[in-house]
Protein backbone atom coordinates (compact mmCIF):
# COMPACT_ATOMS: atom_id res chain seq x y z
CA UNK A 1 0.00 0.00 0.00
CA UNK A 2 1.32 3.61 -0.82
CA UNK A 3 -0.39 6.68 0.02
CA UNK A 4 0.44 10.24 -1.00
CA UNK A 5 -0.62 13.47 0.66
CA UNK A 6 -1.90 12.05 3.56
CA UNK A 7 -2.73 15.53 4.90
CA UNK A 8 -5.39 15.95 2.07
CA UNK A 9 -7.25 13.52 3.16
CA UNK A 10 -8.44 15.34 6.58
CA UNK A 11 -12.00 15.01 7.55
CA UNK A 12 -13.00 17.68 9.98
CA UNK A 13 -16.31 17.82 12.42
CA UNK A 14 -17.75 20.82 14.14
CA UNK A 15 -19.07 18.37 17.10
CA UNK A 16 -15.53 16.99 17.81
CA UNK A 17 -12.01 15.78 16.82
CA UNK A 18 -12.00 13.98 13.37
CA UNK A 19 -10.65 10.88 12.97
CA UNK A 20 -9.92 8.82 9.96
CA UNK A 21 -8.09 5.13 9.25
CA UNK A 22 -5.44 5.41 6.35
CA UNK A 23 -3.94 1.67 7.11
CA UNK A 24 -3.89 -1.05 9.12
CA UNK A 25 -2.12 -4.40 9.38
CA UNK A 26 -1.51 -6.80 11.96
CA UNK A 27 1.46 -5.06 14.15
CA UNK A 28 0.65 -1.15 12.98
CA UNK A 29 -1.88 1.13 12.67
CA UNK A 30 -1.80 4.63 11.17
CA UNK A 31 -4.36 7.15 10.97
CA UNK A 32 -5.33 10.56 10.91
CA UNK A 33 -6.95 12.92 13.73
CA UNK A 34 -7.84 16.64 12.57
CA UNK A 35 -8.54 19.58 14.97
CA UNK A 36 -10.62 22.33 14.39
CA UNK A 37 -9.02 25.36 16.51
CA UNK A 38 -10.35 24.93 20.22
CA UNK A 39 -10.71 20.95 19.49
CA UNK A 40 -8.89 18.51 21.77
CA UNK A 41 -8.44 15.04 22.26
CA UNK A 42 -8.86 15.04 26.10
CA UNK A 43 -6.03 12.66 28.39
CA UNK A 44 -6.33 9.12 28.33
CA UNK A 45 -3.99 6.31 28.47
CA UNK A 46 -3.45 3.10 25.82
CA UNK A 47 -2.37 0.00 28.07
CA UNK A 48 -0.57 -2.27 25.86
CA UNK A 49 -0.18 0.07 22.70
CA UNK A 50 2.29 2.80 22.04
CA UNK A 51 1.16 5.34 20.47
CA UNK A 52 2.72 8.42 18.14
CA UNK A 53 1.68 11.65 16.43
CA UNK A 54 3.36 13.51 13.87
CA UNK A 55 2.04 17.22 13.39
CA UNK A 56 1.72 17.35 9.56
CA UNK A 57 0.01 20.91 9.81
CA UNK A 58 -0.51 23.08 12.42
CA UNK A 59 0.07 23.94 16.03
CA UNK A 60 -1.17 22.91 19.32
CA UNK A 61 -0.12 21.71 22.77
CA UNK A 62 0.70 17.73 23.10
CA UNK A 63 0.92 16.75 27.23
CA UNK A 64 2.62 13.64 27.58
CA UNK A 65 3.00 12.12 31.76
CA UNK A 66 3.22 15.69 33.57
CA UNK A 67 5.35 17.12 30.30
CA UNK A 68 3.14 19.80 28.14
CA UNK A 69 5.04 21.31 25.36
CA UNK A 70 3.96 23.20 21.88
CA UNK A 71 4.20 21.82 19.14
CA UNK A 72 4.12 22.52 15.42
CA UNK A 73 4.72 21.06 12.25
CA UNK A 74 7.25 18.54 11.74
CA UNK A 75 7.32 17.60 15.48
CA UNK A 76 6.75 14.22 16.89
CA UNK A 77 5.19 13.20 20.48
CA UNK A 78 5.23 9.42 21.33
CA UNK A 79 3.01 8.41 24.44
CA UNK A 80 4.81 4.83 25.73
CA UNK A 81 1.99 2.55 26.81
CA UNK A 82 0.28 3.29 29.90
CA UNK A 83 1.40 6.83 30.60
CA UNK A 84 -1.32 9.83 29.63
CA UNK A 85 -1.36 11.85 26.86
CA UNK A 86 -3.43 14.63 25.58
CA UNK A 87 -3.44 17.09 22.23
CA UNK A 88 -5.11 20.46 21.90
CA UNK A 89 -5.04 22.84 18.42
CA UNK A 90 -4.50 26.37 20.15
CA UNK A 91 -4.08 27.70 17.19
CA UNK A 92 -6.52 29.78 15.23
CA UNK A 93 -5.78 27.56 12.05
CA UNK A 94 -6.72 23.29 11.37
CA UNK A 95 -4.26 21.10 13.22
CA UNK A 96 -3.46 17.53 11.29
CA UNK A 97 -1.72 14.88 12.93
CA UNK A 98 -0.80 11.46 11.77
CA UNK A 99 -1.41 8.84 14.50
CA UNK A 100 0.32 5.85 14.63
CA UNK A 101 -0.24 3.23 17.17
CA UNK A 102 1.69 -0.39 17.95
CA UNK A 103 -0.04 -2.97 18.22
CA UNK A 104 -3.41 -1.54 16.50
CA UNK A 105 -6.54 -0.87 18.34
CA UNK A 106 -8.59 -4.19 18.35
CA UNK A 107 -11.58 -2.55 17.09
Amino acid sequence: MILTNIAARAEFSEEKMGKLTLAKGGYLYAGLNCFLPGQEHKAHTHEGQDKMYVILEGSGEATVGEHASQVTTGDLVLAPSGVVHSLRNTSAANLVVLVVFAPPPSK
